[in-house]
This record gives structure tokens, sequence and C-alpha cells, in this order.
């Protein structure tokens, strides 16, 4: 999400009051209420990936669960992050902003070297995915969901 706590008033230099105190309130609000949704699904989702991978002896299934999990790790630093606003001044805030892109960022690096490991582990030793009922319909609501919730995201952002 973006630091709107920089981007101020052009008249008064206030920090994060380029659309008036209520609406980077409520622009916060539903930033805050977006990440809590992407955090329930993402918790759902590795729950439900995992249970159902480790059933069906899916390794790309438990996979995609733990994937999950990283994912729900970066969700929990931007919702600290979106609580921490108009708690703080506006230089703390800041600073609050670049700690949680570094604990992001740190999130998804793990996020990839497991990934880049899977694949790896999977191509040397020649094995193929089984498809699984549960696992279509876990991908296929996560195609469905996904996009409309990074869009929602995006939007709430540039605004």
């Amino acid at each position: 999400m973006e630091d709107m706590s920089t981007r101020g008033d052009k008249n008064t230099g206030e920090p994060g009051a380029g659309h008036g105190g209520g609406e980077t309130e409520r622009l916060y609000r539903r930033g805050l209420h977006l990440e809590y949704f992407t955090l329930a699904y993402n918790l759902l989702e590795a729950a439900a990936s995992i249970g159902f991978g480790l059933r069906a002896g899916s390794i790309a299934l438990v996979g995609f669960g733990l994937d999950s999990v990283v994912e729900s790790l970066s969700g929990l630093v931007l919702v600290w992050r979106l609580r921490m606003h108009g708690k703080v001044s506006g230089e703390e805030e800041q600073r609050v902003e670049k700690r949680a892109m570094r604990l992001v960022a740190v999130t998804f690096l793990v996020l990839g070297v497991y990934i880049l490991y899977e694949c790896l582990d999977k191509l040397i030793g020649r094995e193929m995915p089984e498809p699984s009922l549960p696992g279509l319909v876990i991908s296929a609501l996560s195609l469905a969901i996904m996009p409309f919730l990074a869009r929602w995201k995006r939007l709430t952002g540039e605004r």
C-alpha cells in the first residue's frame, strides 16, 4: 500500500491532509478492512490447502498452503502498519512505513526462496503433480477473488 502519510496538503504541509482528514481516515479504514479480509481469506486458504494436501498426499497443495501462510504474515505486517496511522507523529509514521515495507519484503523473500526450493526439488525429482478436486476449487476461488481484491487495494492506495 502506498505511503499515504507523506502525501500531505500542498497548502499546509500537514501529513495526510491531501484529501482532508475525514477522507484520509476513511481510506485508511477501507485499507484496513481490505487487509483484514485478505488475512482471513489467506488463513482459510492455508488451512484448507494444507489439510487437503496432507490428506491427498499432495506436496503441491501443501506448498500452496504454506505460501498462504507467508502471505498472511505479510498481511499482519500491513494491518500493524495501517493501525499505527493517526496514533503516532508524522515522522514516526514514516518510520513505521519503512519498517513495514522491509518486513513485507522479508516475507516475500522467504516465499521466493521457498518456491525456488520446491520448484527445483520437483524438477530434479521429475515429480508430476496429481490433480485434486479440493486443489482445483481452492485455485478457482483464488483466481476469482484475488484480482478484485488487488484492484480495490490499488484504488484505495492511489487515492
